[in-house]
């Protein structure tokens, strides 16, 4: 399935916000927003999942635009992780997962064994099945939000847009996470776009980036060809140097904040700026 925005433009009241002349997701890629806060990355993902009416323009999922769609046959293909969602008080973390298998059933269909497999995979996969009977307010940032993922997860659409998946996860967890949505991604076909703040996380993981900034995408394509210095200069105004990694087969580009004082002449025998610099362990 495909997502296409045309003549895009995302206003809150008379304030435009994002302005996109023209936006595909191939179907089976992972394409990740980056750029600076307040450039409009979670504003266009909104617009994309149908949770935000276009000022002007439209997004069309398979040619048909999103309000003609039913919203449940819609949910069964198409699947949003807002940066904040709210939880019911008194709900289990079982429960809030079991709600992303209401797309998929009828009127009158009680919750069945099939859904029980379903929401017993995507606790899993998401590492938070011991934790199925806790209520969903005793529980941590990063757990919450491990949680929130496989209630989306459990949703089984064939697209998911994904608003910061990684917030509040720490290091481990993020990793976890991101190579779990890749295999997804790889393994069953899926569409997914999100929005991350690490640059490197995006480049290592992505087919695509999206790199925004003021409301507009001002570069487009692989990590390898768009990521470089005067990238991360115009979207954060940092000054970086980049190094190359093989990850999974793939070249990867890997941005390095150089210090402010880089531009400043260092004595002979110094490391120059953007070198590393391992020096012997002491021993008494």
């Amino acid at each position: 399935m495909t997502l296409h925005a045309t003549a895009l433009k995302l206003a809150y009241g008379p304030r435009s916000i994002v302005e996109v002349t023209e936006l595909r997701l191939a179907p089976g890629t992972l394409t990740c927003v980056i750029g600076p806060n307040g450039c409009g990355k979670s504003t266009l993902l909104r617009a994309l999942g149908g949770l935000l009416k276009p000022a002007a323009g439209q997004v069309c999922l398979d040619g048909r635009p999103l309000p003609a769609w039913k919203p449940k046959i819609l949910a069964r293909r198409l699947a949003s992780l807002p940066q904040a969602p709210a939880a019911p008080d008194g709900i289990s973390v079982r429960q809030l997962v079991g709600h992303g298998r209401y797309p998929h059933q009828g009127l009158l269909a009680r919750h069945g064994a099939g859904d029980d497999e379903i929401i017993d995979w995507a606790m899993q996969a998401t590492r938070i099945a011991h934790l199925q009977r806790r209520p969903f307010s005793t529980l941590s940032g990063g757990e919450r939000q491990r949680a929130w993922l496989a209630m989306t997860l459990a949703q089984r659409a064939d697209i998911l847009l994904l608003d910061e998946p990684t917030t509040w996860l720490d290091m481990g967890h993020q990793a976890e996470l991101l190579e779990l949505l890749a295999a997804l991604q790889r393994e069953h076909g899926l569409t997914i776009a999100m929005v991350l703040h690490d640059i490197n996380q995006a480049s290592q993981y992505a087919d695509r980036l999206l790199a925004m900034r003021d409301g507009r995408i001002v570069a487009d394509g692989p990590p390898l060809r768009i990521v470089d210095g005067q990238l991360t200069e115009t979207l954060f105004g940092l000054r970086t140097e980049q190094v190359y990694r093989d990850c999974g087969g793939r070249r990867v580009p890997f941005c390095l904040p150089l210090p402010a004082c880089a531009d400043t002449a260092l004595p002979a025998g110094h490391a120059q700026p953007g070198s590393l610099v391992i020096h012997p362990l002491r021993t008494a």
